[in-house]
């Protein structure tokens, strides 16, 4: 299977072409994807979380798509061509710079090359997981709840560390080897080709399916995408803010925003509305009827009561006064990469002004794909 044109083909005489165009241009991007996702998910903050989302996605779909040509391409491509025994694992250590040059990969370099291909579909299903529990949103966010979320979250940043680890191992050993077999070996995995010599370990030749590979590929994702869409439709519920007949809305969202009942637990609520007439610092008492009317709905909905990442994270709430969220020590943390002037921007006004930059904070979710800081408007 020869990417050269014919004019220049007697130019490679001295050269196999071990990979073909789809492997180098399928190396190539997963080197940025991962790249981009790796950066974007251990040094960016969650304003970020897009770009790592896209980024490992589509390190996903490389994969994807390489499974399938690891069955349906040309002979270097082939996994039957390179999956390793045991015995040839062995056999290619204790040779060590006396073995036979394998033209493809060499037992080591094929078990890296298995173990990135599955750690990075791992890296997917856990993303996905993180999506689902921690920020209820994706294919899995009616299936699995923010209580689970710590628990994929961790899963997930491990397998960031060990894809980290890898990518190091893999570009140790490709500099060790093109040392050893004075080749360039990141030379060829661009241009595809590798020089002759005696003694090499050339595979027996396999064609290309390629409108298979096309067949499968498009079905494999058109499917992944109609799955995904589908499941993400499923409805998650949260209480809509409006749904005690404007009471809540109209008395407290006077002075500032409307608070989802799943920002506190139940017990701070009652704590709070039992001393409204010194709601800090301010005189906020409410007839008693409505007053009591307003508490049951909040401590119906509090955060013990519903599924989400901000619920849970202040479920556990203690305070013998009230305390305003800014002042907790999970708002401050959570907070922490953001400097004190920018909660000053005339846009922003107050810490407690979670809206200003939160632009779904009334529904309860917070969801990092709505946060957007304003800028101080110009003069």
């Amino acid at each position: 299977m020869s990417d050269i044109p014919a004019p220049f083909e007697g130019l490679y005489d001295d050269r196999h072409l071990v990979w073909d165009r789809f492997i180098r241009v399928f190396h190539w991007a997963l080197v940025a994807s991962v790249t981009t996702a790796l950066v974007s998910g251990f040094l960016l903050d969650a304003s970020w979380i897009r770009l790592h989302l896209m980024s490992g996605s589509f390190a996903v779909a490389l994969v994807s798509t390489r499974i399938v040509w690891g069955f349906t391409g040309p002979t270097y491509a082939r996994f039957s061509q390179f999956f390793p025994s045991a015995e040839q694992v062995v056999s290619h250590l204790r040779a060590g710079t006396s073995h036979a040059r394998h033209i493809g990969h060499n037992p080591l370099g094929a078990l890296m090359v298995f173990a990135l291909l599955l750690l990075i579909i791992a890296l997917g299903l856990t993303g996905v997981a993180v999506l689902g529990s921690g920020l209820k949103t994706g294919p899995l966010a009616a299936f699995l709840s923010a209580a689970q979320g710590p628990f994929w979250t961790e899963l997930h940043e491990l397998a960031g560390f060990a894809l980290l680890g890898l990518v190091v191992l893999h570009v140790a050993g490709v500099i060790i080897e093109s040392r050893r077999s004075r080749e360039n070996l990141a030379r060829a995995m661009a241009t595809g080709r590798k020089e002759k010599r005696d003694g090499d370990l050339v595979a027996p030749p396999k064609p290309a399916h390629l409108m298979l590979a096309v067949l499968l590929i498009s079905g494999l994702e058109i499917g992944a995408v109609v799955t995904i869409n589908a499941l993400s439709q499923r409805p998650l519920t949260l209480p809509p803010v409006g749904t005690i007949a404007q009471v809540y809305g109209d008395e407290c969202t006077a002075c500032h925003m409307a608070y989802h009942p799943s920002t506190r637990p139940a017990v701070s609520w009652q704590l709070m509305m039992n001393r409204l007439s010194d709601h800090f610092g301010e005189d906020a008492s409410l007839p008693e009827g409505t007053r009591t009317e307003i508490t049951s709905w909040l401590v119906q909905h509090a955060a013990g009561s519903t599924d989400s990442k901000p619920a849970m994270l202040w479920a556990g709430l203690q305070e013998t006064t009230p305390m305003a969220l800014p002042d907790t020590s999970i708002w401050q943390a959570l907070h922490a990469s953001i400097d004190d002037d920018r909660f000053k921007r005339r846009a922003i006004y107050s810490r407690s002004n979670c809206i200003a930059c939160h632009k779904d904070a009334e529904t309860g979710w917070f969801s990092p794909f709505q946060i957007s800081i304003p800028k101080e408007p110009s003069q």
